[in-house]
């Protein structure tokens, strides 16, 4: 895919990966729309990059829709979606609260599916266009205390394979991409220590990885790929 003046909306774009993605596109000149539920840090972003702001939360359908719209109708059509807004819940099994559990997967795995439903349709209209879902190492291979986190990565992935084997015959182009750790506000968001390192990986690293990924000839593409640190310790 030729990325000058094409067409993309990142979800979770505010900060973190999304800001990254959204960042390294719209320095290969596409036109780029981030979206995000704080409306604040939303617009921050956005003028700071120099792209448009389109406030909503994934997991309410209500929002989707409208922001689906709202990118057609400025950009009059969508080449890119890039699924990254999630987030985090770590506990133990015994001490699971259902209720953050649910709210979780109704951003990370029901919000992911809310926004590929919704773009997918334009997509098989225009004869092509690319999804990238931002998945995570956690979602290859689970861990003590993470079976929100993990469980919703796996999900993740699963419906990443479904969607794959839909969209293909319609010329679009479906990647899953898992990060390690990332030097993000990940972590201190669930109250956890993240400890700093210039060997870590940055938002940049996973950027330009699918940047990278995006720009191959559209007669192929990457399915799925992870990105670790060569060594963080």
């Amino acid at each position: 895919m030729n990325l000058q003046n094409a067409r993309a909306l990142v979800t979770g774009g505010s900060e973190g990966i999304g800001l990254g993605i959204a960042r390294a596109l719209k320095a290969r000149g596409s036109q780029v729309a981030i979206m995000g539920r704080n409306e604040d840090k939303l617009n921050r972003a956005a003028k700071e990059l120099g792209v448009v702001a389109l406030q909503g939360d994934v997991s309410r359908e209500g929002d989707v829709k409208r922001v689906v719209a709202s990118f057609i109708e400025a950009f009059g059509g969508i080449d890119i979606l890039v699924n990254n807004a999630g987030y985090g819940y770590f506990a133990p099994l015994t001490e699971l609260d259902r209720a953050e559990f649910e709210k979780l997967f109704a951003t990370n795995v029901t919000g992911a599916m809310l926004m590929a439903r919704e773009v997918a349709p334009h997509f098989i209209a225009q004869g092509g266009g690319h999804l990238i879902n931002i998945s995570s190492t956690s979602g290859l291979s689970g861990g003590k205390n993470s079976t929100a986190y993990s469980g919703s990565k796996f999900a993740l992935r699963g419906m990443n394979e479904c969607w794959r084997a839909e969209l293909r015959p319609h010329n679009v182009r479906v990647t899953l991409v898992n990060p390690s750790e990332v030097l993000t506000p990940f972590f201190s968001k669930v109250g956890h220590e993240q400890i700093l390192s210039e060997k870590k990986l940055r938002a940049s690293e996973i950027a330009d990885a699918i940047v990278g990924a995006l720009e191959i000839d559209d007669r192929g593409f990457i399915p799925e790929f992870s990105v670790f640190a060569t060594n963080p310790f």
